[in-house]
């Protein structure tokens, strides 16, 4: 034990022997007290130094061995594929040739890439795949030109050359001497001179698009070739929606009165008059747009009988007026009258739903815990159904196509019960525009 810390204990011991018996004789003076508490707190300080001293000595040997054994570890050297060149025709995407990175390549138009179209490099410092190139494509195959014709490379596209009696752009239509019945003969507009050149002292002949050779060899012409006429021979779908009509190598298509043609040039949309204010409907009547035109209509509420009677709350919708607490058939009236127009085409797909009655509660009041529903008028019964969709929810439902044009009309009505209590019936009259064209 070192000097001064054995003579710092004696202090101490002294110091708490004193505190214990004050009495005692041997005891030291409150001078020397205070001299022995001094002396014990430099003593402890001196030692919390060396302590704190010897940490950060520690702690310096510590990162010394780690820096040595850190740099006594090689480091990995970083792995590169060599670099891959832009292909001949062609280009390359990807410009890094490290590990794992990967380029990808792609040939102009015209030619064709042989080889990997993408390439990985890999940990050993070669890339994946083959070597690539883009080799030229000819436009002229053995299977392009039909017949014995012979095909000639103009560019970045072809032409053949058709042998005697075949015709078109791959040879593949037989020269007639009686034009098909498909072909335009009785207007010289509809016609048009071949275009002729000799290849290999012979000399060959084609039409234009739209057009069709007839005639014989010495003596032929390019006749229109009516492309309405053959998808309906042929069985296809129509070119158009609505007319097709045929013009010189070529065809277009027309809507009927009340639309325009769609963007796609075939197909009709309707034009709605009452948005585009086209309409001439009067003050006091609502216009409603139908399959190529528009109706007027002011639907009105029944006229009083007896204690039962209507008031107008809404352009298309009338409410019964309150009972009396007696009136029995006023109780049984409909609580609600509404009307509804709906355009449709012609010869719809059935069955088709229509319509949709339901029912909802007012806030505060239980609502019916059954309902029936019901078809109750009109000029066309036998055509519809309803029957409920939910419990809630009931559906009138086209069953049997409606030629137009015409207009037609159903009734349909829906009955509240509360146990088996009748609460009240909302009737809904229906008006169909049935369109003259099936779109």
């Amino acid at each position: 034990m070192m000097p001064g810390l054995q003579y710092s204990l004696f202090l101490f011991f002294c110091l708490t022997s004193c505190q214990e018996s004050p009495a005692s004789q041997s005891c030291l003076n409150k001078q020397q007290l205070l001299a022995t508490v001094r002396q014990m707190q430099q003593f402890l300080k001196g030692q919390e130094t060396r302590f704190v001293e010897g940490i950060r000595h520690m702690k310096h040997r510590l990162t010394t061995l780690q820096n040595t054994l850190t740099k006594a570890a090689p480091e990995p050297q970083a792995v590169f594929c060599p670099v891959l060149e832009v292909p001949l025709h062609g280009k390359k995407f990807g410009t890094k040739n490290m590990v794992d990175h990967e380029v990808h390549f792609i040939c102009n138009p015209g030619f064709q890439l042989t080889g990997s179209s993408s390439r990985m490099c890999q940990p050993n410092g070669t890339w994946t795949g083959e070597a690539t190139q883009c080799k030229g494509v000819s436009e002229c195959t053995p299977h392009f030109c039909q017949n014995g014709g012979t095909c000639v490379n103009e560019g970045e596209q072809y032409k053949c050359i058709c042998s005697k009696d075949w015709t078109g752009s791959n040879c593949q239509y037989q020269t007639q001497t009686v034009p098909p019945t498909w072909s335009v003969t009785n207007d010289p507009g509809f016609s048009r001179k071949p275009r002729c050149a000799k290849f290999d002292h012979m000399q060959q002949c084609s039409c234009e698009a739209g057009f069709h050779m007839s005639g014989t060899s010495e003596n032929s012409i390019c006749q229109d070739v009516n492309e309405c006429k053959v998808y309906k021979l042929e069985g296809a779908p129509g070119l158009c929606m609505h007319t097709c009509i045929n013009i010189p190598g070529s065809y277009h298509c027309s809507c009927p009165t009340g639309y325009r043609l769609f963007s796609d040039g075939k197909s009709c949309e309707d034009i709605d008059e009452c948005v585009l204010l086209l309409h001439n409907c009067t003050t006091g009547t609502m216009c409603i747009n139908t399959g190529g035109g528009f109706q007027c209509v002011n639907p009105e509420c029944p006229k009083p009988n007896g204690n039962v009677s209507y008031v107008k709350t809404s352009p298309f919708q009338c409410e019964r007026n309150p009972c009396p607490m007696d009136s029995r058939s006023c109780h049984y009236a409909p609580k609600t009258i509404s009307f509804h127009y709906l355009p449709l085409p012609s010869n719809l797909v059935t069955p088709t739903p229509l319509f949709r009655m339901a029912t909802a509660s007012a806030p505060g009041r239980p609502g019916p815990d059954s309902l029936r529903f019901g078809i109750v008028g009109g000029n066309s019964r036998g055509h519809f159904v309803m029957q409920r969709s939910d419990r809630q929810t009931g559906e009138l439902i086209l069953t049997q196509s409606l030629q137009g044009p015409q207009a037609t009309q159903v009734e349909v009505d829906m009955s509240e019960y509360l146990g088996r209590s009748f609460q009240a019936k909302h009737v809904s009259k229906i008006t169909l525009f049935v369109s003259a064209y099936e779109f």
